[in-house]
């Protein structure tokens, strides 16, 4: 499967920092599924559990507080104010 980096950072620094699948969170219109190649945008997100699918087809889980998340061509950033993996 295709991979991108992706990036999750709260104001305590950085919690992950690598290639995942795909990356599945709650934005303002409803749940949103990041994959490779997705178009660019940038959205409001949503206090939520997300699902983090890693490079190697495992997946993680997380609460995260609100925040927002950039989608680039070969990069996703999501920035939120709290992050604690499950």
């Amino acid at each position: 499967m295709n991979t991108y980096k992706l990036i999750i950072s709260t104001p305590d620094g950085s919690v992950f920092d690598d290639e995942a699948i795909s990356l599945i969170v709650r934005g303002t219109e409803g749940e949103l599924a990041i994959m490779a190649g997705h178009i660019p945008f940038i959205t409001a997100v949503k206090p939520c559990e997300c699902k983090v699918t890693l490079a190697d087809e495992s997946e993680k889980s997380a609460s995260i507080g609100g925040g927002i998340i950039t989608v680039q061509k070969n990069i996703t950033t999501l920035l939120c104010s709290d992050f604690n993996w499950n």
